[in-house]
């Protein structure tokens, strides 16, 4: 039966969206979106294991993702009455396994955008639920500014120095806790030779008995690097009250005295075969749980042998210190021969053969919310998967 729903679901949306197209002047579909899926063991036979710490960013991916997820972004693009449409529809799945009766279906996006209207012919306009904003890092899959939600808005709007946009956004949180949240950004600023600025806002406010307002602001810096086919992204960040690092939603009823900063570095290259992804980032938060203190370091690398063919390997190092508790450590290494469509460390899809090896101490393995496995401070994972986007 749930099958069944599914496919008219998917049968009903690629109609609505076909028919969409073909009553406007010009129609184009297409589709792009990413997955992961694999299987491995860890050691002694038992069932495969992921290691990290519980903090935003404190977990590095390679050989080290336990769950499967996917995502397609079915769009059509037309233009009526000269005005140029985009559609998307995103459905998603997510299982935090192997088995198969454990799958969430979702919706990421669906959402309409219009631009060439004649009192602003230059400025996009949308509408619906999005992934809006984000900026990431991808060897943590960490998106560092990400705000995505329910609502509307408008961007490209031609400042002379930058590109304004401004975006509300609606969590009616299981009717108990329902927030707002406004959105202000301008990017595009010229900086320096090679470099722009970016810079994000947030302003949060929840409807109910104990809620809080809040604020976030982020200053996004991204360098290219002439002759290392990449460059460097770098973010400045605090927030105070019920509003998230990330600019997004936190937590509702958090106060005025509930705050935090981030700093964060990325920086990516390619030259000939070698290419890679290196990272580094501190925070301090202050909560009603308590304040803590957190910091990561790693980097992934990867050697093209041929053009098909290249050797992967990632290694980092997190640590996280909660009030008046024991720092908990957590060193992670993985090695991965890989087949991919070309030598690029941005080819994709990668097949992989991995093995990730990981050591944290006994303040890690002590808190349940790190779910390392229990009675042990060093684990070994063996596996294969693959990594696909389009």
């Amino acid at each position: 039966m749930k099958k069944m729903i599914r496919s008219a679901m998917a049968l009903t949306v690629g109609t609505t969206m076909a028919a969409a197209a073909t009553a406007a002047d010009t129609g184009a579909f297409s589709t792009s979106g990413y997955f992961r899926a694999g299987t491995g063991t860890a050691s002694k036979n038992t069932s495969r294991a992921c290691y990290g710490l519980a903090g935003a960013g404190l977990k590095y991916r390679l050989g080290n993702e336990c769950d499967i997820y996917g995502e397609i972004d079915l769009a059509t693009a037309f233009k009526a009455e000269g005005v140029e449409y985009s559609v998307h529809v995103m459905p998603t799945l997510w299982n935090p396994g192997t088995d198969n009766g454990s799958a969430t279906w979702g919706l990421g996006q669906m959402f309409v955008e219009g631009r060439g209207f004649d009192f602003a012919p230059g400025v996009k306009f949308w509408a619906g639920k999005r992934y809006y904003g984000r900026s990431d890092i991808h060897i943590n899959d960490t998106k560092y500014t990400v705000e995505d939600g329910v609502g509307g808005g408008a961007y490209g709007i031609d400042l002379g120095v930058g590109k304004l946009g401004v975006a509300y956004f609606r969590d009616d949180g299981n009717g108990t806790t329902p927030m707002n949240r406004v959105n202000v950004e301008l990017d595009d600023i010229a900086a320096n030779a090679g470099g722009k600025l970016r810079f994000v806002t947030a302003f949060t406010s929840a409807n109910f008995d104990g809620g809080k307002s809040g604020m976030a602001a982020t200053v996004q810096h991204q360098q290219s690097v002439e002759g290392l086919g990449g460059g460097n992204t770098a973010w400045l960040q605090y927030a105070q009250g019920s509003a998230n690092l990330n600019t997004n939603f936190g937590n509702a009823t958090a106060g005025s005295d509930v705050k935090g900063w981030r700093l964060t570095d990325a920086f990516s290259w390619q030259v000939g075969a070698f290419g890679g992804q290196a990272m580094a980032s501190f925070a301090q938060n202050k909560a009603n749980a308590g304040d803590s203190t957190l910091g990561t370091v790693g980097g992934r690398v990867s050697y093209a042998l041929t053009k098909n063919f290249k050797f992967v390997a990632e290694a980092g190092y997190s640590q996280l210190k909660p009030e008046a508790q024991a720092t908990q450590k957590l060193t992670k290494l993985t090695i991965a021969p890989t087949i991919a469509t070309g030598p690029g460390f941005w080819n994709r899809p990668e097949l992989r053969l991995y093995a990730t090896t990981a050591k944290w101490n006994d303040a890690a393995g002590a808190n349940a919310a790190n779910g390392l496995p229990a009675g042990k401070t060093s684990g070994t994972s063996v596996g294969v998967q693959v990594e696909m986007w389009w």
